[in-house]
């Protein structure tokens, strides 16, 4: 009993999907958190492009 209780309390097995986990719930958190200014962000830049395609002239 002793020796499954030391093995299993040793076992990192799991330990780099925990981390994954918890790496990608503090992404989402954060990006929740800012989602107002990270729109904005994305839609100013997308504006500018948008812009600089419309000054592009073809002949």
């Amino acid at each position: 009993m002793k020796n499954t209780l030391k093995r299993l309390w040793n076992d990192e097995s799991a330990q780099g999907a925990t981390e994954y986990i918890l790496i990608l719930v503090a992404v989402v958190a954060v990006a929740i958190l800012f989602r107002s200014r990270i729109q904005g962000f994305v839609e100013g830049k997308l504006g500018e492009i948008e812009g600089g395609l419309g000054s592009i002239t073809v002949q």
